[in-house]
């Protein structure tokens, strides 16, 4: 269970908002949802403790009945994919996916286990290419397979949708659900893309309504 209790964010004198309170459920897809320049990507950034200049924010996040505001961002467990896949380019594509892996996986069992992901991204046989040659569904793909391996307990999502079409867009959709129920991960998206409001399983939150 991901819970945010009481958060409250703003940018020096200027607040942004108060009073949020969300619970997500493992394997739950919530949706929050407000205008550009809202605090969606700050929050995000917050809860999963990235630093970000001139922020204060208040209130508590808790994984699990744990609270995470006062740990370091690699004890908090948490997955953060954004807009963009900043994929490492001076890695391969395998490394890439290596760079998610924890230190002690190695061997054959880290082979497999790049090889498995390569695999569910649709992207076998392309381990030692530059990611800057894939597509970029391809490339958003790797960068949540990347994430996953890592193995979080709950995903946080910045609108890693809103760049990708068609078919490109439901097959990176279809796969965050399918890991999210596999793996029972709490997923929070932020995005003011009306196309995400179809996604959540309950309605959308909406910032400041």
């Amino acid at each position: 269970m991901l819970e945010l209790c009481d958060i409250e964010l703003g940018f020096s004198a200027v607040p942004l908002f108060s009073g949020l309170n969300l619970t997500i459920a493992p394997g739950e897809f919530c949706l929050l949802t407000a205008p550009s320049g809202a605090g969606k990507s700050s929050l995000l950034r917050w809860m999963a403790g990235l630093e970000t200049p001139g922020l204060h924010a208040s209130g508590q996040v808790r994984l699990g009945g744990h609270i995470l505001s006062d740990l370091p961002a690699e004890r908090r467990q948490l997955g953060l994919l954004f807009q963009t896949p900043l994929l490492f380019p001076h890695l391969t594509v395998a490394d890439n996916l290596g760079f998610g892996l924890v230190a002690n996986i190695t061997g054959t069992a880290r082979t497999n286990a790049i090889q498995d992901a390569l695999d569910k991204a649709g992207l076998a046989g392309m381990g030692l290419r530059d990611p800057q040659t894939l597509s970029g569904g391809q490339q958003a793909r790797l960068a949540l397979l990347r994430t996953l391996l890592a193995q979080p307990r709950a995903l946080l999502l910045d609108e890693p949708f809103s760049s990708l079409d068609g078919g490109r867009r439901e097959e990176m959709v279809k796969l965050v659900r399918e890991e999210a129920v596999k793996r029972k991960l709490p997923v929070l998206l932020v995005s003011h893309d009306p196309r995400d409001e179809a996604l959540p399983d309950k309605p959308p939150y909406r910032l400041g309504a």
